[in-house]
């Protein structure tokens, strides 16, 4: 089968390499499943970088959440049990964690529902508990992440702002229903988002950037407002100040979806069933921009690591249906 391979540290594009390799066997409750799409997240990059907090052996093949085919043919979600990862024809995963593709998404928004979508339900619903007519901040609203918690947002009733850079990026966050766009590039994202509020601030803010947008959060969050750290996309990872935190009343919370699949697993299905539910109605759909090749895949994965992207990007091997 073919399979991108990373043998060593570096920019996706100069370290993936398409190769011919065998099928990888199942071990013990494991599956072997056929990748139908993989879709790209930042963590790809960041393996491929050697920076994220999971450093999977050397060579090892990216792509950390997919729609897969099992042997008797039922469309699933899984996480790929690394070094198998999904940008290649087969993977395999944990029997025991697979969720069940929604009838009404396609394979690649399939694929694209699982990762974003957990986290973007988790640190909404169980970190901040928001609540309808809730103000709720979105950084970097027209990525993947970001956008994922712009639906959710909207499905729970909250009026959402969206922070993103550039107009393309803008003009994709209003068509994902933000009620207010600010473009950090053109705008004082502080003083927009002050205004936006009636100088209330906002009362949940999704970070999945840290550095600046971090700072920025701090000074629009409202009173017991929250701040929910998922990320570090800007490469900075922000030292808060708990004496603010302290004088303005709000919460610092973190969240690492993945722990969830080992510390409380019931609450992942019980979150994918949510969101099928919602997919089922028409209340959140995973924004696929793309839909790439097995042969581009390194390429995308360098773009989404260069911040071009908007939405989700899908790889998709040959023969498979998106």
């Amino acid at each position: 089968m073919q399979a991108w391979q990373v043998h060593e540290n570096g920019e996706p594009s100069e370290v993936m390499r398409l190769a011919d390799v065998a099928q990888p066997v199942p071990g013990d409750g494991q599956v072997l499943l056929k990748v139908r799409a993989a879709n790209i997240n930042f963590p790809d990059v960041l393996m491929c970088r050697g920076h994220y907090q999971v450093r999977p052996p050397l060579p090892f093949t990216p792509g950390v959440e997919i729609c897969g085919e099992t042997e008797d043919g039922r469309r699933v979600i899984a996480n790929p049990a690394l070094p198998y990862g999904g940008f290649a024809e087969y993977a395999v995963a944990d029997a025991a964690a697979l969720l069940s593709a929604p009838d009404s998404l396609d394979d690649a928004e399939a694929a694209a529902l699982h990762i974003g979508y957990q986290t973007g339900w988790f640190g909404l619903h169980r970190r901040a508990h928001l609540e309808a007519g809730e103000a709720l901040l979105v950084h970097a609203a027209a990525g993947g992440v970001g956008s994922a918690a712009v639906q959710l947002g909207k499905a729970a009733g909250a009026t959402v702002i969206g922070v993103v850079g550039g107009a393309e990026k803008a003009a994709v966050a209003r068509e994902l229903g933000c009620d207010v766009v600010v473009d950090r590039r053109s705008e004082d994202v502080v003083a927009a988002v002050k205004e936006a509020t009636g100088g209330r601030g906002a009362d949940v803010i999704y970070d999945p950037v840290g550095g600046e947008a971090y700072t920025q959060s701090t000074k629009v969050v409202a009173f017991e407002g929250r701040i929910v750290v998922v990320g570090f996309a800007s490469g900075s990872i922000p030292s808060p100040g708990l004496n603010h935190a302290l004088v303005k009343n709000y919460a610092i919370l973190g969240l690492h979806w993945g722990l969830y699949n080992t510390k409380n697993p019931k609450l992942v299905q019980r979150c994918h069933e949510q969101l099928t539910e919602l997919a089922a109605r028409g209340a959140i759909k995973p924004l696929v921009s793309e839909r790439v090749p097995l042969a581009g895949a390194a390429d995308a994965v360098q773009r989404l690591g260069d911040g071009v992207t908007t939405g989700r990007i899908a790889v998709v091997p040959t023969g498979a249906q998106a």
